[in-house]
């Protein structure tokens, strides 16, 4: 999601299966469970533990329990819990620290994450486009084109870039499945599924962590 959030019922909640890039103006209380990336502007800001957020921030108080890393100004208290990890530029004016709890001006490499359903279905022996819903990934800081996804365990087909649709590819970035060119195309068996398993790395070499496979619906 892009465009910016300006809430009307001064309560947002960004739950565990929600990752949003873009911004939130005018917030009240802004909950996060799970993935935001870019400006936030609120009253309260509360990190649930494995929430993310990350981005420029300037809210009166805030309550971190999860991650959050940017450009951060809290006008009033900032409580850092035994869960919290707060990273970046930090400004507040007054700070509370659980133990366990950690702050730090060092900006760190964030490792990028998949998002998306994982979840495709194709017409047998055709190929279809693999879209944000499906498969995408998550990093705020790096670009698209850094964001190299690795093929594997390809079953009952290949993927592809429409550039050249009868190739098949192991690798293809960020950028391609924004840009709409990444496919998967049938090999015309059969068998109901096919799948493949994606793990995605950025510039530093840092990556998603163990292959997530995505799952593929074959309509005779």
């Amino acid at each position: 999601m892009g465009r910016p959030v300006e809430d009307k019922s001064r309560v947002l909640i960004i739950r565990e299966d929600t990752f949003l890039k873009g911004e939130i103006r005018n917030g009240g209380r802004i909950e996060v469970f799970g993935y935001v990336e870019g400006d936030i502007a609120g009253d309260q800001l509360i990190v649930q533990p494995g929430g993310r957020c990350f981005g420029k921030v300037k809210v009166e108080s805030a309550d971190v329990r999860g991650t959050l890393q940017g450009d951060i100004f809290v006008r009033q208290l900032i409580s850092i819990r035994g869960t919290g990890e707060v990273t970046g530029n930090v400004k507040y004016g007054k700070l509370a620290m659980e133990m366990g709890g950690m702050l730090t001006a060092e900006m760190r490499n964030v490792p990028p994450s998949i998002s998306g359903d994982l979840d495709l279905a194709v017409d047998k022996g055709k190929a279809v486009r693999i879209t944000l819903q499906d498969l995408s990934a998550l990093d705020p800081d790096d670009a698209a084109e850094q964001l190299t996804f690795t093929v594997s365990q390809v079953r009952n087909g290949f993927v592809t870039l429409a550039t050249d649709p009868a190739r098949p590819v192991d690798a293809f970035t960020q950028a391609d499945l924004e840009q709409g060119t990444v496919l998967f195309r049938h090999d015309g068996t059969d068998e109901p599924r096919a799948s493949f398993a994606v793990v995605v790395a950025d510039r530093a070499g840092a990556t998603s962590g163990a292959a997530q496979t995505v799952n593929v619906a074959v309509r005779s």
